[in-house]
């Protein structure tokens, strides 16, 4: 599970700076990537508090 979180780090941001240079130019680019990264951020660490979560049951 936190191997996933870990390639959306570097998947999610890739594929918004894409999306965005694709729609909105060069500043979109820039938000898609921000966004990206802000969502990947946010997966990452809810992988990483259920991992810690079920180790702490064990």
């Amino acid at each position: 599970m936190v191997v996933i979180g870990c390639l959306f780090l570097v998947i999610l941001p890739i594929v918004g700076l894409a999306l965005g240079g694709w729609l909105g130019g060069p500043s979109g680019a820039r938000w898609g990537a921000g966004i990206g990264l802000g969502a990947a951020l946010i997966v990452c660490g809810l992988s990483g508090y259920a991992l810690a979560r079920v180790a702490r049951r064990r």
